[in-house]
């Protein structure tokens, strides 16, 4: 009878504890009140796709999915993927030198040889030797005073060659032999090469090589003075269209069973070629970053804009996770869409 009664007392227990250690497991459900409560600023969206399948999708503004996201910088990397689709067909090399695109530029301001060896590999790379960098408020190519002038071409093309006191390391003792640093000005010079190079506007060649085999249709470019398109930032597009971007690449440039990007150049594209900063390397204008999540490596590639709009991709797990933000004026807004990528989204998908 005692025995009876210590069974029956045991599973009555284990029928409460069970529910709370599972509620003690995080999920992805855990991220609709963490957000709505504001914790992360000006969350817009976060969606979550692990391979083909979404398994996460919230829209917290009252745009919702069919809203155009301006993600800033995030446009770069589209825009290494249209120079990939370039360099596939032909129209363009990464080893091509810069300056005879654009021979009605010439002659440039701060002459030196060393510009003539300036290619669209070191662009994409954020490791030119021009003196650009918009994390340094007194640089000459800061961004800022980009926007300053009409000819942004010729404004990137008249920097001077950055100097390289003793206390900094030159590029040839940098890892992956770049001294890097980020530079908007050599990403906005890319869309008026890549017209030349491929006869067409870059919004034209867009939608022919990326955006209609993806079925992206709702499409917004930002322009620079002179007309092109802006290829440093401002491109705006749908959260389900940035999960279709991130896709493509996880599945090494093939979509529904079409090669939209080469495998080659996805591999290019995700291999490191520079070093950015901490635990973050850099590859064509996508950012290779390793998150310590749970005493686990959480090996990523990824777009990332002002404000904290991120798209990443990882590659071991599978896993897309796109979060659109309005944070612009936030400080540290790329550390606080991190921390909702390390201490929510990606703990829940590490859950066996």
């Amino acid at each position: 009878m005692l025995r009876t009664l210590s069974i029956a007392l045991a599973a009555w227990a284990a029928s409460f504890i069970a529910p709370l250690s599972a509620a003690t497991s995080p999920t992805l459900d855990d991220i609709t009140p963490a957000v709505g409560a504001g914790t992360y600023k000006q969350i817009t969206s976060v969606i979550v796709a692990r391979g083909d399948r979404v398994v996460y999708e919230r829209y917290f503004d009252t745009a919702g999915a069919d809203a155009l996201r301006n993600t800033r910088s995030a446009t770069k990397t589209v825009t290494g993927m249209l120079v990939g689709a370039a360099v596939d067909r032909g129209l363009l090399r990464a080893e091509s030198p810069v300056l005879p695109f654009f021979k009605d530029r010439l002659p440039v301001a701060n002459p030196d040889p060393r510009k003539e060896r300036i290619t669209v590999e070191d662009f994409l790379t954020m490791s030119s030797l021009l003196e650009c960098d918009d994390e340094n408020e007194f640089s000459r190519g800061n961004e800022e005073r980009m926007y300053l002038v009409e000819d942004w071409v010729k404004f990137t093309l008249d920097l001077p060659i950055k100097g390289f006191p003793d206390w900094q390391p030159k590029p040839e003792q940098s890892p992956y032999g770049r001294a890097w640093s980020y530079c908007t000005a050599a990403a906005s010079t890319l869309g008026p090469l890549l017209e030349r190079a491929t006869k067409q506007s870059v919004p034209a060649f867009a939608q022919a090589v990326l955006f209609k085999p993806l079925g992206i249709e709702s499409v917004k470019w930002q322009y620079q003075p002179l007309g092109s398109a802006m290829t440093g930032g401002g491109l705006q597009l749908r959260s389900r269209d940035l999960l279709k971007l991130g896709q493509l690449y996880l599945n090494n440039g093939r979509w529904q069973g079409h090669q939209v990007i080469s495998e080659a150049w996805v591999r290019r594209s995700v291999s490191p070629h520079a070093h950015a900063r901490d635990d973050t390397d850099y590859g064509y204008l996508w950012w290779l970053q390793t998150f310590q999540v749970n005493g686990q490596n959480i090996t990523t590639y990824g777009m990332y804009g002002t404000g904290g709009n991120k798209v990443y991709v990882l590659p071991v797990q599978g896993v897309v996770v796109v979060v659109t933000t309005t944070n612009f004026r936030v400080a540290g807004a790329g550390a606080l869409t991190d921390e909702l990528f390390t201490s929510l989204i990606v703990p829940a998908l590490l859950v066996p």
